[in-house]
């Protein structure tokens, strides 16, 4: 009856955007955004659907005038390059409909560029919609009311998308987070009850991702671990699925700290085959976990730094978020926030600067402090004007840390005190069933050596600076004397690639050429 295009906007250069490790990993994104495939199944049939992602190819513009309808998400980070899209579909006559997190918290932004606002999620509104339009009376604004009965969610369209351009999958198994961070968007628009998806729905996902080749996925979930007795039954499918099909799939996945309060959980993740988890930890300034309601964070029992000592030995990475600027936050936090992640053993640490998205808490707090910059393109990187320190030191001293993080002695002596001092068991579980299937075994060895050697030579070939490759030379050969894992080896390779986009992106940013705007 329609033809609809659905595009994602191109990312702004980001720490986990990777831009500059991509060609290292033979891939042109890091991973699909989940909604593109997901509003694609949610399409009736009767619909043709065309999904482009800007990431991974260009958009057609001709295709796009010639459609019914064009729909276009976007995130905060792409609101510049989304408002330059719709500009270009709206001076080409295109019946535009725009949703997202941006648009949810940020109604009016676009203004008459849009036909149709989507206003949070949409599993409800996007067919009634396509209802009403089939019938020449749609609205111009749509909000569902509640919030989505996960269990009805369909199979995302996977096929859709040019998998093979993306370095990992992505797979959801539940929305919403129990927590009330105050900065925090996610309660905003999934709301505090977390919502999960029933077994049989989360096997087929796997499934249907893995049919298009993709055997590592991000469980974009924000937090995993939000309904602690839930996600325990489903894991246990997922382990035993695993099992059956003899661990074809890795995951990275993010949760909160207090997974250091269950074993009987970080095992489990451990058995499911989660390699990677991201943990918001923030910042180690105490006042400013209690100043910005990030409570779980500062619960009695083990500090912050053993919690993640102890999922790192339970044989899970823990990837974080910092953030900086807080209102307790004086010139000490810099140093601070230094020393933490070194004692942490964190390899990859994405340190922000405080800001505040609209609709949040926060962002009502500053404002009626009269706090917040309304300038869109920000000169200092966040809306936010911090309490104890000037808008310079704070840009300064941010992007300080970036580099003191990312210098590469400082990186590799964290990765190397990860996995060569500590010695922790990536993919423990994994390897131990395997163990049972000597062929599989070896063929999963020799590919996690094959990508290694893959990621190694394209460092060599493309990365410039004879400094960088020399490090790389030589923190993987120290890598093999001490411990001559294939699972290590490919990790290594991985985190050079990572350790050179950040390395570059930070470059970047203090010579002017790129601004990590909020």
């Amino acid at each position: 009856m329609a033809h609809i295009v659905l595009i994602n906007p191109r990312f702004e250069a980001s720490y986990w955007g990777l831009e500059h490790a991509l060609p290292l990993f033979d891939a042109k994104a890091n991973l699909p955004v989940a909604c593109l495939p997901l509003l694609a199944a949610l399409t009736p049939a009767e619909h043709h659907v065309t999904l482009i992602d800007e990431n991974v190819e260009e958009i057609d513009y001709d295709l796009c005038a010639r459609a019914d309808i064009v729909g276009v998400t976007g995130m905060i980070v792409q609101r510049f390059r989304t408002k330059e899209i719709l500009t270009e579909l709206k001076q080409r006559g295109c019946f535009v409909a725009v949703g997202g997190p941006w648009i949810t918290v940020q109604e009016d932004y676009f203004g008459d560029l849009v036909d149709v606002a989507f206003i949070g999620e949409a599993e409800e509104t996007w067919p009634r919609f396509l209802a009403d339009w089939a019938e020449g009376r749609h609205a111009s604004r749509y909000e569902q009311t509640d919030k989505t009965d996960m269990t009805t969610v369909p199979i995302p369209r996977f096929d859709l998308l040019k998998m093979d351009d993306y370095a990992v999958g992505s797979i959801q198994f539940s929305r919403g987070c129990p927590f009330t961070c105050e900065f925090c968007d996610i309660i905003v628009v999934f709301g505090r009850k977390p919502r999960i998806k029933t077994s049989s729905q989360i096997l087929a996902e796997m499934e249907a991702l893995l049919a298009t080749g993709m055997d590592t996925a991000f469980i974009v979930d924000d937090n995993l671990i939000g309904n602690k007795k839930a996600i325990k039954e489903v894991l246990r499918d997922v382990i035993a699925w695993q099992a059956r099909h003899n661990y074809p799939m890795t995951f990275v996945t993010e949760a909160s700290i207090d997974l250091a309060d269950d074993r009987e959980l970080m095992q489990m993740m451990v058995d499911a085959n989660i390699r990677v988890v991201f943990i918001g930890i923030e910042t180690p300034n105490e006042a400013a976990l209690r100043e910005t309601k990030k409570l779980q964070n500062v619960r009695k029992g083990m500090s912050m730094l053993e919690k993640v000592h102890t999922i790192q030995r339970a044989g899970i990475e823990v990837w974080c978020g910092m953030i900086l600027g807080f209102d307790s936050d004086d010139a000490t936090i810099f140093d601070a926030q230094r020393a933490f992640i070194k004692e942490a053993r964190i390899v990859n640490a994405m340190v922000g600067m405080l800001a505040a998205i609209p609709k949040t808490p926060l962002h009502a707090r500053l404002a009626k402090e009269g706090r917040l910059d309304p300038s869109d393109r920000q000169p200092y990187g966040t809306n936010v004007i911090p309490l104890q320190l000037s808008r310079e030191e704070l840009r300064d001293g941010y992007l300080a840390v970036m580099g003191d993080l990312h210098e590469p002695k400082a990186f590799f002596d964290r990765l190397d005190a990860l996995y060569l001092d500590e010695r922790i068991e990536p993919e423990r579980t994994r390897l131990l069933h395997l163990r049972q299937h000597p062929l599989q075994l070896a063929r999963l060895n020799a590919m996690w050596v094959f990508e290694a050697f893959g990621i190694f030579m394209r460092l060599m070939r493309r990365v410039p600076e004879p400094e960088l490759r020399r490090v790389y030379r030589q923190r993987l050969w120290a890598m093999l004397k001490r411990r001559r894992s294939p699972v290590v080896m490919q990790i290594y390779a991985i985190k050079c690639a990572m350790h050179y986009h950040a390395y570059t992106m930070i470059r970047q940013m203090r010579s002017g050429q790129i601004v990590n705007s909020f």
